[in-house]
Protein backbone atom coordinates (compact mmCIF):
# COMPACT_ATOMS: atom_id res chain seq x y z
CA UNK A 1 0.00 0.00 0.00
CA UNK A 2 1.29 3.44 -0.96
CA UNK A 3 1.75 5.99 1.70
CA UNK A 4 0.48 9.54 1.49
CA UNK A 5 3.95 10.70 0.38
CA UNK A 6 3.99 8.19 -2.51
CA UNK A 7 0.69 9.29 -3.97
CA UNK A 8 1.16 10.91 -7.40
CA UNK A 9 -1.19 13.59 -6.37
CA UNK A 10 1.02 14.79 -3.55
CA UNK A 11 2.33 18.35 -3.76
CA UNK A 12 5.92 17.11 -4.21
CA UNK A 13 5.10 14.95 -7.17
CA UNK A 14 2.96 17.69 -8.69
CA UNK A 15 5.86 20.14 -8.44
CA UNK A 16 8.22 17.61 -10.02
CA UNK A 17 5.78 16.97 -12.86
CA UNK A 18 5.33 20.69 -13.42
CA UNK A 19 9.11 21.23 -13.41
CA UNK A 20 9.54 18.45 -15.98
CA UNK A 21 6.82 19.97 -18.14
CA UNK A 22 8.48 23.38 -17.89
CA UNK A 23 11.82 21.86 -18.91
CA UNK A 24 10.16 20.20 -21.90
CA UNK A 25 8.59 23.51 -22.88
CA UNK A 26 11.94 25.30 -22.60
CA UNK A 27 13.57 22.63 -24.76
CA UNK A 28 10.83 23.04 -27.35
CA UNK A 29 11.16 26.84 -27.20
CA UNK A 30 14.94 26.52 -27.50
CA UNK A 31 14.56 24.34 -30.56
CA UNK A 32 12.15 26.85 -32.07
CA UNK A 33 14.55 29.70 -31.36
CA UNK A 34 17.42 27.74 -32.90
CA UNK A 35 15.32 26.99 -35.96
CA UNK A 36 14.32 30.66 -36.18
CA UNK A 37 17.99 31.70 -35.89
CA UNK A 38 18.94 29.32 -38.70
CA UNK A 39 16.07 30.63 -40.83
CA UNK A 40 17.09 34.25 -40.23
CA UNK A 41 20.69 33.42 -41.03
CA UNK A 42 19.66 31.70 -44.25
CA UNK A 43 17.40 34.62 -45.20
CA UNK A 44 20.21 37.09 -44.50
CA UNK A 45 22.61 35.12 -46.69
CA UNK A 46 20.02 34.98 -49.47
CA UNK A 47 19.33 38.70 -49.26
CA UNK A 48 23.06 39.46 -49.34
CA UNK A 49 23.50 37.19 -52.35
CA UNK A 50 20.45 38.72 -54.04
CA UNK A 51 21.73 42.25 -53.41
CA UNK A 52 25.13 41.35 -54.87
CA UNK A 53 23.43 39.85 -57.90
CA UNK A 54 21.42 43.05 -58.34
CA UNK A 55 24.58 45.15 -57.96
CA UNK A 56 26.37 43.03 -60.56
CA UNK A 57 23.42 43.35 -62.93
CA UNK A 58 23.31 47.14 -62.42
CA UNK A 59 27.05 47.44 -62.99
CA UNK A 60 26.82 45.29 -66.12
CA UNK A 61 23.96 47.45 -67.41
CA UNK A 62 25.89 50.64 -66.64
CA UNK A 63 28.93 49.21 -68.41
CA UNK A 64 26.87 48.35 -71.50
CA UNK A 65 25.25 51.78 -71.51
CA UNK A 66 28.65 53.44 -71.15
CA UNK A 67 29.94 51.36 -74.04
CA UNK A 68 26.97 52.42 -76.19
CA UNK A 69 27.54 56.08 -75.28
CA UNK A 70 31.23 55.75 -76.02
CA UNK A 71 30.46 54.35 -79.48
CA UNK A 72 28.39 57.41 -80.37
CA UNK A 73 30.42 60.33 -81.63
CA UNK A 74 29.14 63.89 -81.81
CA UNK A 75 31.46 66.49 -83.31
CA UNK A 76 31.68 70.06 -82.08
CA UNK A 77 33.11 72.74 -84.35
CA UNK A 78 34.97 75.96 -83.63
CA UNK A 79 35.31 78.43 -86.49
CA UNK A 80 38.70 80.03 -87.13
CA UNK A 81 38.56 83.20 -89.26
CA UNK A 82 35.77 81.67 -91.33
CA UNK A 83 38.35 79.61 -93.21
CA UNK A 84 38.50 76.54 -91.01
CA UNK A 85 36.39 74.54 -88.58
CA UNK A 86 38.35 72.83 -85.83
CA UNK A 87 36.48 69.64 -84.89
CA UNK A 88 36.50 68.02 -81.46
CA UNK A 89 34.43 65.16 -80.01
CA UNK A 90 31.79 66.23 -77.51
CA UNK A 91 33.01 63.40 -75.23
CA UNK A 92 36.45 64.18 -73.81
CA UNK A 93 37.52 60.51 -73.72
CA UNK A 94 37.26 60.15 -77.52
CA UNK A 95 40.27 60.85 -79.73
CA UNK A 96 39.86 61.32 -83.48
CA UNK A 97 42.39 59.43 -85.58
CA UNK A 98 41.21 60.36 -89.08
CA UNK A 99 38.23 61.40 -91.15
CA UNK A 100 36.82 61.14 -94.67
CA UNK A 101 34.45 63.79 -96.06
CA UNK A 102 32.00 63.05 -98.87
CA UNK A 103 30.41 66.12 -100.45
CA UNK A 104 27.36 66.35 -102.75
CA UNK A 105 28.01 65.23 -106.33
CA UNK A 106 26.91 68.70 -107.51
CA UNK A 107 30.21 70.11 -106.24
CA UNK A 108 32.20 67.70 -108.42
CA UNK A 109 35.00 67.09 -105.93
CA UNK A 110 36.50 63.80 -104.73
CA UNK A 111 36.22 62.67 -101.11
CA UNK A 112 38.77 64.32 -98.82
CA UNK A 113 40.59 62.46 -96.05
CA UNK A 114 42.50 63.78 -93.06
CA UNK A 115 44.78 62.13 -90.52
CA UNK A 116 45.09 63.19 -86.91
CA UNK A 117 43.96 66.84 -86.95
CA UNK A 118 40.16 66.88 -87.20
CA UNK A 119 39.13 69.85 -89.30
CA UNK A 120 37.17 71.20 -92.27
CA UNK A 121 38.80 73.80 -94.49
CA UNK A 122 36.90 76.17 -96.78
CA UNK A 123 39.57 75.89 -99.48
CA UNK A 124 38.59 72.25 -100.04
CA UNK A 125 35.30 73.20 -101.63
CA UNK A 126 34.68 76.98 -101.73
CA UNK A 127 35.11 77.41 -105.50
CA UNK A 128 33.13 74.26 -106.23
CA UNK A 129 30.41 75.45 -103.86
CA UNK A 130 30.19 78.82 -105.61
CA UNK A 131 29.78 77.11 -108.99
CA UNK A 132 27.15 74.72 -107.60
CA UNK A 133 25.23 77.61 -106.07
CA UNK A 134 25.37 79.55 -109.32
CA UNK A 135 24.11 76.54 -111.27
CA UNK A 136 21.29 76.07 -108.76
CA UNK A 137 20.46 79.80 -109.09
CA UNK A 138 20.91 80.45 -105.39
CA UNK A 139 21.34 84.06 -104.19
CA UNK A 140 24.79 85.65 -104.43
CA UNK A 141 24.62 86.67 -100.79
CA UNK A 142 23.23 84.55 -98.01
CA UNK A 143 20.48 85.99 -95.87
CA UNK A 144 20.97 83.58 -92.97
CA UNK A 145 23.13 80.53 -92.36
CA UNK A 146 23.57 78.45 -95.49
CA UNK A 147 23.89 74.66 -95.28
CA UNK A 148 26.23 72.32 -97.09
CA UNK A 149 25.57 68.64 -96.32
CA UNK A 150 28.58 66.37 -95.94
CA UNK A 151 28.90 62.68 -95.04
CA UNK A 152 31.66 62.28 -92.45
CA UNK A 153 33.32 58.99 -91.59
CA UNK A 154 35.34 59.41 -88.40
CA UNK A 155 37.80 56.90 -87.03
CA UNK A 156 38.34 57.43 -83.31
CA UNK A 157 39.69 55.72 -80.21
CA UNK A 158 37.82 55.41 -76.92
CA UNK A 159 38.78 53.26 -73.92
CA UNK A 160 41.62 51.79 -75.96
CA UNK A 161 39.28 50.58 -78.72
CA UNK A 162 39.19 51.87 -82.30
CA UNK A 163 35.71 52.69 -83.53
CA UNK A 164 34.11 54.27 -86.59
CA UNK A 165 31.25 56.76 -86.80
CA UNK A 166 29.37 57.53 -90.02
CA UNK A 167 26.94 60.43 -90.10
CA UNK A 168 25.59 63.31 -92.18
CA UNK A 169 26.34 66.81 -90.94
CA UNK A 170 25.43 70.24 -92.24
CA UNK A 171 28.31 72.67 -92.60
CA UNK A 172 26.99 76.08 -91.68
CA UNK A 173 28.43 78.87 -93.82
CA UNK A 174 27.77 82.32 -95.16
CA UNK A 175 28.54 83.72 -98.61
CA UNK A 176 28.93 87.36 -99.47
CA UNK A 177 30.65 89.68 -101.95
CA UNK A 178 30.25 91.52 -105.22
CA UNK A 179 30.41 90.41 -108.82
CA UNK A 180 33.70 92.20 -109.58
CA UNK A 181 35.50 91.36 -106.34
CA UNK A 182 34.20 87.80 -106.09
CA UNK A 183 32.42 86.03 -103.29
CA UNK A 184 33.81 84.79 -100.00
CA UNK A 185 32.66 81.67 -98.18
CA UNK A 186 32.84 81.94 -94.39
CA UNK A 187 32.50 78.76 -92.33
CA UNK A 188 30.40 79.13 -89.20
CA UNK A 189 29.72 75.75 -87.63
CA UNK A 190 28.65 72.14 -87.90
CA UNK A 191 25.33 70.46 -87.10
CA UNK A 192 24.51 66.76 -86.87
CA UNK A 193 21.68 65.75 -89.24
CA UNK A 194 21.47 61.98 -88.97
CA UNK A 195 23.56 58.89 -88.54
CA UNK A 196 23.96 56.34 -91.32
CA UNK A 197 20.66 54.69 -92.16
CA UNK A 198 22.02 51.88 -94.33
CA UNK A 199 21.44 53.74 -97.58
CA UNK A 200 24.19 54.84 -99.94
CA UNK A 201 26.12 57.72 -98.30
CA UNK A 202 26.38 59.51 -101.65
CA UNK A 203 22.63 59.20 -102.22
CA UNK A 204 21.91 60.54 -98.73
CA UNK A 205 24.16 63.57 -99.20
CA UNK A 206 22.76 64.32 -102.67
CA UNK A 207 19.19 64.09 -101.37
CA UNK A 208 20.06 66.46 -98.55
CA UNK A 209 21.63 68.93 -100.99
CA UNK A 210 18.54 68.77 -103.22
CA UNK A 211 16.38 69.55 -100.21
CA UNK A 212 18.57 72.54 -99.33
CA UNK A 213 18.32 73.85 -102.92
CA UNK A 214 14.56 73.46 -102.91
CA UNK A 215 14.24 75.28 -99.60
CA UNK A 216 16.37 78.21 -100.82
CA UNK A 217 14.63 78.66 -104.21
Amino acid sequence: MKTMTDTPDTPTEKRAAEAAAIRRRWITLGEMLALLAVSISGLTLYLNWSNKQDERAEKALESRQASVRAAKLVLNARAEDGKRLVLTPAATDQVVQGQTFLFPAALGIAPISTTGEARIEARWFDNALKRARDKAKLPDNSVGDEQLPVFITTRFVVNGETREDRAIYDIGYGISGRWLSGHDVALRGLSLVTRETGKSPAAQVDARWAAVITARN
